[in-house]
C-alpha cells in the first residue's frame, strides 16, 4: 500500500487500548464511520470478510460494498486435513457460544488469547482432545492442553480440532448423546432398548425424578449430576420413540421449551412488569392459562395431572382454586381443618379424605408445603424409632413385650436422642 502511495491508518492502537474485543469492535466501527463522513473509505481485514466482526458490522451500512477475501479458516482447515463441513470461530469468541467439531479457531494472535481459547475448549472437549496448531504454512499435531505452549503466535495462527470417533471421546455433547441413544434403538442395537415402549418405561420417569430429588435433598453435586443425566435420558428416550414414528424430534422439544419460556416470561422478554418473585409467578400463571387456552379457572383446576401423588395434587388444586376466587384466610383454613378433624373423629374413615384435603388446603394458605412437611416428619419418625429400638435392645428387652409405661419411657428417651 505504501508502494502504491495509498494512504492508510492502522487500528492497532485502538486494539491495544481496548479492555475487550467487544470494546475494540465498537471503537473501530466508530472510527471507520467517522472517516466515511468525509469521503469513501475502505476497511481492510486479513482473511475472509465475514471472519472479521468489524467488517460484519460495516457490511450492513447503507452504501457499503464488500470485496471478499481468502478465508483464513478454510486455509487452516485444509492444512489440518479437514474435508467437508466444519465450524469456524474467531479466537476472541470461543467462550460466547457452544461449538461442535470439526472446529477451526482462527486469529490465534497471542499467547494470552491462546490461554483463553484452551480453557474455553477444554471445558467442552477435554484437555486431551487431539488438535492441530496451524501457523503460516506449518501444521503441527498437538493435544488441546498444549495450545498455549507454542513458540509463535500471530494473525496467521489457528487451532483446528478434528472430530473424534464416538468411542474415543473423553467429553460428549448433546449430539453425541442422541447418537448413542439412536444407536441403542437401531435394529442391531441393544435388544432391551429396542423393545421398550412409552408404557413399558413410563414409571422410570417418576423413579429417576425422585432419585434426582433425593440427591438434591442430600446436597450431593456428584449425585445430582448423575441423576440429572438419568432424567434427561428418560426425556430423550420418549422423544426418540416419537421421532421414529415421525411425530416430533428433539429439536421440536427444545423449540417448544424455548418458546414456552419466552412466552411465559413476558416480564423479561415482553412488556409486562413483575415486582418480586410473587409478581413473576402471577405473570407466569396468566400466560400459562392463555397458552393452554384455559378460559376458566375450572379448566386450570382440572388440568392438574392425575398421576401426581394425592397430597401434592390436593395442594396444587387448593392453590388453583384460591386463584379462582376460592380464597381463605389462615383463620378460615384453620377453622376448616378443625371442622374436618371433628368429622373424622365422629365418622371415622369415611371423613379421612376430607380431613387430608383440609390439611393440604391449610398448608397452602399458610405458606407450607404439605408434601415436604410429611416427608420431613417421616424421616423424623424413622430416626426416632431407630433410637427407640436401640434403647430397648441396649437393655436386653423385646420391643413387642414392653409395658405401656416402659414403652412411653423409651419413646421419650428416643425423642430426646433424635433431637440431640
Amino acid at each position: 500500500m505504501r508502494e502504491a502511495e495509498i494512504p492508510f491508518e492502522s487500528l492497532d492502537a485502538l486494539y491495544a487500548s481496548s479492555r475487550s474485543y467487544d470494546t475494540f469492535v465498537t471503537k473501530a466501527v466508530r472510527a471507520v464511520r467517522a472517516r466515511a463522513r468525509s469521503g469513501d473509505v475502505c476497511y481492510c481485514a486479513d482473511g475472509g470478510t465475514f471472519e472479521d466482526r468489524v467488517a460484519c458490522v460495516l457490511a450492513g451500512e447503507k452504501g457499503a460494498e464488500v470485496f471478499p477475501g481468502v478465508s483464513k479458516s478454510a486455509a487452516a482447515a485444509a492444512k489440518a486435513g479437514i474435508a467437508g463441513s466444519y465450524t469456524a470461530v474467531s479466537a476472541t469468541e470461543t467462550d460466547a457460544r457452544e461449538l461442535t467439531r470439526p472446529l477451526v479457531v482462527y486469529d490465534l494472535a497471542d499467547r494470552a488469547l491462546a490461554v483463553d481459547v484452551k480453557l474455553a475448549l477444554a471445558e467442552q472437549f477435554g484437555d486431551e482432545a487431539p488438535a492441530v496448531f496451524v501457523c503460516g504454512d506449518k501444521a503441527e499435531r498437538i493435544f488441546l492442553y498444549e495450545a498455549d505452549r507454542m513458540e509463535t503466535y500471530d494473525t496467521t495462527c489457528a487451532l483446528v480440532l478434528p472430530d473424534e470417533p464416538l468411542l474415543e471421546k473423553k467429553k460428549f455433547d448433546l449430539y453425541d448423546f442422541l447418537a448413542v441413544m439412536r444407536r441403542l434403538r437401531a435394529p442391531d442395537g441393544c435388544p432391551w432398548d429396542r423393545v421398550q415402549t412409552h408404557q413399558s418405561i413410563r414409571i422410570n420417569c417418576i423413579e429417576e425424578a425422585y432419585e434426582l430429588v433425593d440427591a438434591i435433598d442430600a446436597d450431593d453435586p456428584d449425585k445430582m449430576c448423575e441423576e440429572a443425566g438419568d432424567v434427561l435420558m428418560q426425556a430423550a428416550f420418549h422423544t426418540l420413540m416419537e421421532e421414529e414414528r415421525g411425530h416430533f424430534t428433539m429439536n421440536d422439544v427444545i423449540t417448544g421449551l424455548c418458546r414456552k419460556l419466552i412466552d411465559r416470561h413476558t416480564h423479561v422478554f415482553g412488556q409486562d412488569k413483575a415486582a418480586g418473585a410473587d409478581g413473576a409467578l402471577s405473570v407466569w400463571e396468566k400466560n400459562k392459562m392463555t397458552e393452554k387456552h384455559q378460559t376458566t379457572y375450572a379448566d386450570a383446576v382440572n388440568d392438574v395431572p392425575a398421576v401426581f401423588p394425592a397430597l401434592l395434587r390436593a395442594q396444587k388444586i387448593a392453590k388453583r382454586t384460591a386463584k379462582g376466587g376460592w380464597k381463605q384466610t389462615p383463620e378460615e383454613a384453620r377453622a376448616g381443618l378443625r371442622a374436618a378433624m371433628d368429622e373424622l373423629f365422629a365418622q371415622g374413615e369415611s371423613a379421612l379424605g376430607a380431613f387430608l384435603y383440609a390439611a393440604a388446603e391449610y398448608a397452602y394458605v399458610t405458606g407450607g408445603d404439605c408434601e415436604q412437611a410429611l416427608l420431613d416428619e417421616v424421616r423424623r419418625r424413622q430416626a426416632v424409632y431407630t433410637a427407640f429400638e436401640a434403647c430397648v435392645r441396649r437393655d436386653g428387652k423385646d420391643v413387642n413385650a414392653l409395658s405401656k409405661e416402659e414403652r412411653d419411657a423409651y419413646m421419650g428417651e428416643a425423642e430426646r436422642a433424635a433431637q440431640a
